[in-house]
């Protein structure tokens, strides 16, 4: 029945939590039989303004695997939650999360990406982590694959590039479904998967000294593997765990014409175009027309083996997830650009921007979920939104993050915008509720949490959890259900 009205409120069932990634808190990289993964090759960079994951060539590869400690890899140390798991899940659950978003790690699985057999040690701790969640009736969101695979595939057959990739990333999906059957309400498939198109983080593909026009080529056909291998693995979630729930999930990069001239309407419109294909084929099941010029005018042919197209109709995803910390501008003759967050474009004069240059926008978010919902109709989810800021400890082992408080109190009075707008919105797991090695350069330094850990950026510390400002008032959030945000 069609309703006037909405309720200017979240669901009763709405899903208030956090979201982390393996290579970003776990650590221990070395130790039960896990392998080393494309991410913990990336060294630490010099430079916030560049974001070294991408110029991952065989010679650092070897030079990584050469170099057996974390101190130029921080992605190896991470802040030890393989250690602290259970100290930082009742912190979390203090809050009163109902939802933790995680990664497995496909390398703690299967170390070598294709082992025939899976690693026992591996799957025991994640059994542990998602037994410990039950404990607080903190429901799991898994992702499988957040910016790491087993570096040696990348070795072996150049990550995504090739198709057998698509057969050892299934055998693992497969494993861990039927092992956490009826435990894991909701899987993601691929992290920000749309990031692919900036190479190696995201595919596992060693194309850095390639020409641009290789580059898009390379990027496109291995994120096609991707396509297929989550439409797979959305068939085996069905058929192992019916009730489970699988989405897709996108790094959305909202952006805004840079006038109303039409050329920019147009130039803005082809950008966010780019950005929702991703969406359009895992929650749509086809490619969509608009990429045939795309593709035609950067010379970029998809090779698909015959029963592709039919895999990616017949398994589409249940729900839509994305990341959101930003929006741009686009003129068709750029102008001054910014970054955050892979998503490059103009600058808005009508914006903040925090100390890593990233436009804080929070009227976009309703903006985003109300198109998204307009353009799917399928349950939303915010599954990434933070500020990443230098908190300062206190001599008296405070943190007074009111700046992040704002922030999310602005953003969480957008998302209830568009549940009176009609959006269908599942819930919201904030990025990061625990301090974590940065993901684009691989600071310490730059704090997403409620939660500070007693780490530097070289790794030194005692790796106390301390209570920030924002951990009482997020957990005061989670209580009314959303509806008290003040201090």
């Amino acid at each position: 029945m069609y309703k006037t009205t909405f309720p200017k409120q979240f669901p009763d069932d709405f899903l208030w939590g956090g979201a982390t990634a393996a290579n970003q808190v776990e650590g221990a990289w070395n130790v039960d039989g896990k392998g080393l993964t494309t991410a913990e090759v990336v060294r630490k960079t010099t430079d916030r303004k560049h974001m070294s994951m991408d110029d991952v060539d065989k010679e650092s590869i070897q030079a990584a695997l050469a170099d057996k400690s974390a101190a130029d890899y921080p992605k190896r140390r991470g802040v030890d939650f393989y250690h602290h798991y259970k100290e930082d899940i009742k912190l979390f659950a203090e809050m009163g999360f109902k939802v933790y978003r995680f990664s497995i790690a496909w390398s703690r699985i299967f170390p070598n990406g294709d082992d025939a057999q899976p690693n026992e040690a591996g799957l025991a701790f994640y059994e542990k982590v998602i037994d410990e969640l039950a404990k607080y009736d903190i429901k799991p969101l898994v992702t499988l694959s957040h910016y790491e695979m087993p570096i040696a595939l990348t070795l072996r057959q150049n990550g995504w590039l090739s198709r057998d990739t698509i057969k050892a990333f299934n055998h693992f999906t497969e494993t861990v479904f039927k092992r956490f059957k009826g435990k894991v309400p909701y899987w993601l498939t691929f992290n920000e998967i749309n990031t692919g198109t900036w190479g190696f983080h995201a595919t596992g593909v060693l194309d850095s000294h390639e020409t641009r026009a290789k580059q898009l080529q390379m990027r496109y056909q291995a994120l096609h593997h991707q396509f297929v291998a989550s439409a797979i693995a959305t068939k085996q979630l069905r058929e192992i765990d019916p009730k489970a729930k699988m989405g897709c999930m996108l790094a959305r990069m909202q952006t805004y014409p840079g006038t109303p001239n039409p050329v920019d309407v147009r130039a803005a419109q082809l950008e966010d175009n780019k950005n929702l294909f991703f969406t359009d084929v895992q929650a749509r099941g086809e490619y969509p027309e608009y990429m045939n010029r795309y593709f035609a005018e950067n010379k970029i042919e998809i090779k698909m083996a015959a029963d592709d197209e039919a895999i990616l109709a017949k398994y589409p995803v249940d729900f839509i997830s994305f990341s959101y910390y930003m929006t741009t501008v686009t003129k068709a003759d750029e102008g001054e650009q910014v970054n955050g967050n892979m998503a490059t474009g103009g600058r808005n004069p009508y914006l903040q921007e925090s100390d890593w240059g990233w436009q804080i926008d929070p009227i976009g978010l309703r903006v985003t979920l109300d198109e998204m919902w307009d353009r799917y109709r399928k349950p939303l989810f915010v599954v990434e939104n933070g500020l990443g800021a230098v908190d300062q400890l206190t001599s008296d082992g405070k943190v007074h993050d009111d700046y992040r408080i704002d922030y999310l109190r602005q953003h969480i009075q957008q998302m209830k915008e568009a549940t009176e707008d009609g959006v269908q919105l599942m819930g919201y797991t904030m990025w990061g509720p625990i301090d974590l090695i940065s993901f684009s350069t691989s600071e310490m330094s730059k704090r997403y949490g409620f939660i500070y850990v007693d780490q530097d950026d070289q790794g030194k510390g005692s790796l106390d959890r301390i209570k920030k400002d924002s951990f009482y008032w997020y957990k005061k959030v989670i209580a009314s259900n959303g509806e008290d945000l003040t201090d």
